[in-house]
């Protein structure tokens, strides 16, 4: 069966020329698809002869709300999405006074096995397609009925190890006939697989490139990202300085606060002269328990703060948002699974 939602418009136009359709028609499908359409039959503007050839060669695959939790704190929604073969991803819906934000995954699971991360418990299952990443914004918009002006690519899953069918879903979001959220509106994570950093800046994208960081050496960063074994600070550092010269682009360097792990003062000191030189800010993350892991939030974010700020780093504390339901991302995923066993 055809994937049609993850195909752009000309695929599509070349699909239903091929058939003998106009081109007009694949931009009506398109719209139709974009708009959330769950089925082909609710198509009421294609002939009905289209409409059963589409639902004889053709798979949609909307998502179906397996749990939704709703913040009674600050109206933050975490969705647990049922995709069609039975496995859950998370999506969470939050709200900015600069509009609305929605944060997707993009695979069921995790290999990058990072230690403060509960959506890399039990490891990768599979990518998703770029189409199942569409749902999450589209379906989360038309159950919220909030317009989203925001996506973060901050969910389950490292996108960069699925970077074909993410460029491909920056492609499909960013269209003029679908739902035309701009590159600067959308920011992507990464734990650092620096090979698709230097990709990713070739494509000179313009969106906001997030960069999970969490420690400032070796030592410490491997301890709790062991994807840092293959790549080292040092060669990360040197893939960012390459991609903020080839985009100009400032990078964010996410860093979860871990009580006496990386909140000492000279990580701090030696974050700063890391960053020295390079256009980029600091986002310090009060990290969230996981039931799974020992780690526990740091007691220093203050401090730890204040003591890049004197050094000239620009520094921002993310908001928690969403604390009672579930806030770190996987926790329900991981909940449902353990339900399910």
């Amino acid at each position: 069966m055809i994937d049609l939602k993850s195909m752009d418009l000309a695929e599509m136009t070349g699909l239903l020329k091929g058939w003998g359709e106009p081109a007009f028609r694949a931009r009506q499908v398109f719209r139709w698809l974009h708009r959330g359409a769950r089925s082909f039959d609710e198509m009421t503007d294609l002939s009905k002869a289209l409409r059963e050839r589409l639902k004889e060669t053709c798979a949609l695959t909307p998502p179906t709300v397996d749990r939704k939790q709703v913040s009674e704190l600050d109206g933050t929604v975490k969705y647990l999405w049922r995709l069609s073969d039975g496995n859950c991803v998370e999506t969470v819906l939050m709200r900015y006074h600069h509009g609305n934000t929605v944060c997707i995954s993009c695979q069921v699971g995790c290999r990058m096995g990072c230690r403060f991360c509960a959506s890399t418990i039990g490891g990768k299952v599979r990518d998703l397609t770029s189409a199942e990443m569409l749902d999450q914004v589209l379906f989360t918009q038309l159950d919220s009925g909030l317009e989203i002006s925001n996506i973060v690519l901050m969910g389950i899953g490292e996108p960069l190890d699925n970077f074909d069918t993410v460029m491909r879903f920056l492609e499909l979001v960013n269209s003029p006939e679908g739902l035309h959220i701009g590159m600067r509106h959308i920011s992507l994570s990464t734990c650092g697989l620096v090979e698709q950093i230097d990709k990713l800046a070739a494509l000179r994208l313009q969106l906001t490139l997030s960069v999970s960081l969490h420690a400032p050496d070796d030592e410490t960063r491997s301890q709790i990202m062991p994807v840092n074994k293959s790549v080292g600070v040092d060669k990360l550092f040197e893939t960012c300085r390459r991609y903020f010269e080839i985009t100009g682009r400032r990078i964010s360097y996410e860093y979860a606060m871990i009580d006496g792990v990386n909140d000492a003062d000279w990580q701090a000191d030696l974050l700063a002269k890391r960053l020295k030189g390079t256009p980029g800010h600091v986002n310090l993350i009060p990290l969230n328990n996981v039931a799974e892991s020992p780690l526990r939030p740091s007691r220093r974010v203050k401090e730890f703060q204040k003591r890049l700020e004197d050094q000239g780093v620009t520094v921002t504390v993310r908001r928690k948002l969403g604390s009672d339901i579930d806030a770190s991302c996987g926790q329900l995923r991981r909940k449902r699974m353990e339900e399910a066993e």
